[in-house]
């Protein structure tokens, strides 16, 4: 199990890595993606006009079972007004994936992403990490980590670009 969890970790460094990754600016546009999702497509696209937070995760993220609660209570309580969450997986093996969410639902909108291109688009370089989308498609935050103290400076980042929503 310890030598799957270290090569696990040594896959996603890798492609992580295979390309520079450089961390959106604010204000930058937050680049496209397409996605083969648990329920169809995952497209940021056909999102515009939302506020979006894509948060990049792992099976094999520790923080990341502690931020996918909280996420489900992100889109329970802002959905409707105008919030929607995209977990991006990383895993090489979406096997892997299925089986954390097996234990670790998720309430909204879950995207495969096995190269890691869009990652390394959004110059991640670590697990959760998560990005706030404008209803403009403009980046407004980038935060890496999750911890319990994160949880309501996130949700007031997340309130505040709710009420650009028109």
């Amino acid at each position: 199990m310890k030598s799957q969890s270290i090569f696990m970790l040594l896959a996603a460094a890798a492609v992580l890595s295979a390309a520079p990754a450089r961390a959106l600016e604010k204000g930058a546009a937050a680049p496209q993606f397409d996605l083969q999702g648990l329920d169809g497509a995952v497209k940021l696209a056909k999102l515009q006009g939302k506020v979006v937070y894509v948060d990049f995760w792992a099976s094999w993220c520790g923080p990341c079972r502690q931020s996918f609660p909280w996420m489900n209570e992100m889109q329970a309580k802002y959905g409707a007004k105008g919030l929607q969450i995209v977990g991006v997986n990383v895993d090489a093996n979406s096997a892997d994936a299925r089986q954390f969410l097996s234990t670790t639902p998720a309430r909204f909108a879950i995207g495969f992403d096995p190269q890691g291109a869009t990652p390394r688009s959004y110059g991640i370089k670590g697990m959760p990490s998560s990005v706030l989308i404008g209803p403009d498609g403009k980046v407004l935050l980038e935060h890496s980590g999750f911890r319990d103290a994160d949880r309501a400076d996130l949700e007031s980042k997340i309130q505040n670009a709710l009420g650009a929503v028109k």
